[in-house]
């Protein structure tokens, strides 16, 4: 089943003493990218988190946002009395070596804005064990959604890509259905000129010469095998999108495949009726393309 590598989640928690928020963006990437947005000291937490996520999602790029809001408590707020002591001392080295005044109240006023001095009550009080649980809970739930999505978006992307396939099938059976006028018509335009040079002099062609020309002709221009390879290839195609598991990587192959048996078509064939087959099926070519590379 095929999983579309773009997708939103989001899920949330709220208790008594912790409120938890996670959102899920995806969008297309070769590989699995997964970058978290949150406040300190959660932001931390982005291997954490890649883990959860690495269980479910296997490509794409994924950016988590987090909101955490715990409920504070008295001990939350205190200072950091080395710190302080330690700005306050040198402070005041600064200041008795400059001569400076008004050392006291000044000084302990600016002390306390430095960094370090008056921790925020979320990182000073950030319990990894009681909180990571809750955390790994919501951002599971989150995922779940995110790929329920993503694999809505999967089926509506299949049918679509089945219509470009049997359009591409069509389009190779007028081509199958034509080949074998190709050197027939080729052999009357020659039998043709040669006449119509010939009926001005007084000579005679060869015929051997003629079915040897129109022979090579057609050897070179035989598409016979690559019309072949190229059925087999959309056959593939079809079995590739059946299958349990989202396979953008396999179906980017194939679409390469079939692009490399078009263009032999196309560049072997020397006939206006099959190079505008070949065009429509190019063209339908980019169109799978775009959206394989949308897929997982």
């Amino acid at each position: 089943m095929l999983c579309s590598m773009t997708g939103y989640g989001d899920a949330s928690y709220q208790s008594d003493d912790l409120q938890v928020a996670v959102e899920l963006r995806a969008v297309n990437n070769r590989y699995l990218k997964v970058t978290l947005r949150a406040g300190e000291p959660y932001n931390l937490l982005e291997a954490e988190f890649e883990k959860v996520v690495r269980r479910t999602v296997r490509r794409g790029a994924i950016q988590v946002h987090l909101r955490c809001q715990r409920k504070v408590s008295p001990q939350d707020f205190q200072i950091n009395a080395v710190a302080l002591r330690s700005y306050l001392n040198q402070l005041n080295a600064v200041c008795q070596e400059l001569s400076l005044s008004d050392r006291g109240a000044s000084l302990l006023s600016q002390a306390l804005t430095l960094p370090g001095v008056v921790p925020e009550p979320a990182t000073s009080g950030f319990r990894m064990d009681e909180e990571w649980p809750v955390l790994e809970r919501v951002l599971e739930q989150a995922v779940g959604r995110l790929q329920a999505m993503r694999l809505e978006e999967g089926k509506a992307m299949t049918q679509e890509l089945l219509q470009y396939r049997d359009q591409i099938g069509a389009e190779l059976e007028h081509i199958r259905q034509r080949t074998p006028q190709v050197a027939v018509l080729y052999r009357d335009r020659l039998l043709e000129r040669v006449r119509s040079l010939l009926s001005e002099l007084d000579v005679k062609i060869d015929r051997s010469d003629l079915i040897k020309e129109v022979s090579v002709f057609a050897e070179r221009s035989d598409v016979a095998e690559e019309v072949v390879r190229l059925a087999s290839h959309l056959d593939q195609f079809q079995e590739v999108l059946k299958e349990p598991e989202s396979a953008g990587r396999k179906l980017e192959f194939l679409t390469q495949e079939m692009g490399r048996e078009a263009n032999t078509i196309g560049s072997k064939a020397s006939d206006v009726e099959i190079s505008r087959r070949v065009v429509e099926i190019k063209s339908t070519l980019e169109k799978i393309r775009e959206l394989v590379q949308n897929i997982e």
